[in-house]
């Protein structure tokens, strides 16, 4: 049950965000991320992060339509703070050497160091980091 609740709860913070994402410029929203953060997050996700990752992920195979990256982080980061858990939400670029046709930007979330949700093998510069680089 607690599972299932988990999920729920990612679906509603998914399509928060989708809405959000799609529907109104950054600036309008922006304070939902928290405030910007000064210094990488150090220390590693526990298993109560990952699990909420897990939950974000089954929440996007069964909604329908394709979540980008940014509402996916977006959602796992409310969760994990919503727990008064330290995360950093991450927006970063490609650098101009290593962008091809796809997409320049990329969103994920970071637990201490740890990527909890879009983990990729390129070599996104972050922009901007939301939110706690501890539990402070």
């Amino acid at each position: 049950m607690r599972w299932r609740l988990l999920v729920v709860e990612a679906a509603l913070a998914l399509a928060l965000a989708r809405l959000l994402v799609a529907w109104l410029p950054l600036g309008r929203w922006r304070g939902l991320l928290g405030p910007i953060a000064a210094d990488p997050a150090r220390g590693a996700g526990t298993a109560a992060d990952w699990l909420l990752a897990k939950a974000v992920d089954r929440a996007v195979q069964r909604l329908p339509g394709g979540t980008k990256c940014l509402p996916r982080a977006i959602a796992l980061f409310w969760m994990i703070s919503r727990r008064k858990r330290p995360a950093q939400l991450v927006i970063a670029v490609l650098p101009g050497s290593a962008r091809d046709e796809g997409d320049d930007l990329h969103a994920w979330v970071e637990c201490g160091s740890e990527v909890m949700i879009g983990a990729l093998d390129q070599p996104f510069r972050p922009l901007a980091r939301f939110g706690r680089a501890s539990g402070h």
